[in-house]
């Protein structure tokens, strides 16, 4: 399910000016700091995890990690569902999310990997 046009606004209200968001992935840690719901945001110059309301995962509050955009997010483990490890923290995602953990990733190592732009001209 794609994230919706109202989460990437909060999202973007909470990075810093002139970041512009990529991808974002809905993810839950699953070892330290415990069982907590987030939000990865890839933009051009970082990613960075964002910490979401306790029953509200769309509502992100703060920023709780930066990493660099040259960090990979994948690859994507399947063993018992979707997870990808990031800055020492593992994350469950959505099975679904495991295609754009993948072009995150091809988008700064592997770009040639990328399909062209179907509509260069907008």
């Amino acid at each position: 399910m794609p994230v919706p046009g109202a989460v990437w606004a909060r999202c973007r209200a909470i990075l810093p000016p002139g970041q512009e968001i990529r991808y974002i992935l809905p993810a839950l840690s699953v070892g330290s700091p415990g069982m907590a719901t987030f939000l990865i945001v890839v933009t051009d110059q970082a990613i960075s995890v964002l910490s979401t309301k306790f029953f509200d995962r769309d509502v992100p509050t703060s920023i709780y990690a930066t990493h660099a955009r040259r960090t990979r997010l994948g690859p994507v483990e399947f063993s018992t569902g979707a997870a990808i490890d990031l800055g020492g923290m593992v994350f469950e995602i959505d099975d679904e999310y495991g295609a754009v953990v993948r072009a995150a990733d091809a988008e700064v190592f592997a770009p040639e990997t990328l399909p062209a732009d179907p509509l260069p001209d907008l």
